[in-house]
């Protein structure tokens, strides 16, 4: 298991900086914003070839919160969309049950879900999420990974799960509710973020929609948006080392993970020119992939 992967883009660095350096209170003084360009500054500089774009986001927002005290709440942005999905978790839950492939259908849905993010995004469209939505059936996933991952699926024993973001955990939910279903005897584990980090789902998220009645559900034991094997805790470290399959969700959790040499199948939305150009997708295409077969 290689740890010494080449995981940082020169894109990366300038997304970083750009979405960053001037962000900061507007009451702040002069001062402290020539003090929290400069540590940003350090940061981008200091930055190993190994470092991931969420690793280095996440000592930016300490940065962030040693200079100018709590960083955006959103607490309340991720009630929001937790509970403005699972009004529609009837409506998924009806359109796996209903589709020619419950599978595939479920695995849609979960891309879809990826749109809810706040990180990777300036801003969350509703229309364009209702559009997403409408598009569905429509999504065009890998036929070889997605055999491979139901193949693998119906061989497995431990199924870890990594989830993302608010709202997406929802369509999440209904996808571990097929496999559940599907296959009685997968055992399955969810990890969630350990603390909060910009829109990623927790433990308090996983709480609200009812996660937790369905599947075991474990925080990492850190507030990076993506996961960093080396320092999560104990206890999800040994989940993730020793599951058959893992189904990462999103683009942090690939970023931290790719290459890692473990079973991963990584289920994401193309959310930036650097992997639609890298993956030769559009703009919010889906992607489904296995760390084993990546070409990196």
């Amino acid at each position: 298991m290689s740890m010494q992967r080449v995981r940082l883009k020169s894109e990366c660095l300038s997304c970083i900086a750009k979405k960053y350096l001037d962000k900061y209170p507007a009451n702040s003084t002069e001062e402290q914003q020539v003090h929290y360009k400069k540590q940003i500054c350090k940061v981008l500089s200091e930055a190993e070839v190994t470092d991931s774009a969420p690793l280095l986001t996440k000592k930016i927002t300490d940065v962030q919160e040693k200079i100018f005290g709590e960083t955006t709440d959103y607490t309340k942005i991720k009630a929001f969309y937790n509970d403005y999905v699972m009004k529609k978790l009837p409506e998924i839950e009806e359109g796996v049950a209903r589709a020619e492939d419950s599978l595939l259908r479920a695995i849609q849905y979960s891309m879809t879900g990826n749109y809810i993010d706040f990180g990777a995004l300036a801003e969350v469209d509703k229309d364009k999420f209702e559009q997403l939505l409408k598009d569905v059936p429509n999504i065009e996933i890998n036929t070889l990974e997605f055999e491979m991952l139901k193949q693998e699926l119906e061989q497995a024993e431990h199924l870890v799960f990594l989830t993302d973001n608010c709202g997406e955990i929802v369509f999440d939910m209904a996808f571990i509710k097929l496999l559940k279903k599907q296959l009685p005897k997968l055992r399955i584990t969810v990890i969630v973020r350990g603390f909060p980090t910009i829109n990623d789902a927790t433990l308090e998220d996983a709480r609200q929609i009812g996660l937790d009645k369905e599947v075991c559900v474990l925080g990492n034991g850190n507030g990076i948006a993506g996961t960093c094997l080396e320092i999560l805790s104990e206890e999800a470290k040994k989940c993730v080392l020793s599951a058959d399959v893992i189904i990462a969700k999103g683009q942090g959790n690939f970023e931290t993970l790719m290459g890692c040499g473990l079973n991963v199948y990584y289920i994401f939305m193309c959310k930036c020119t650097m992997f639609a150009n890298r993956f030769h997708a559009d703009l919010y295409d889906g992607l489904l992939l296995n760390d084993k077969r990546l070409m990196l």
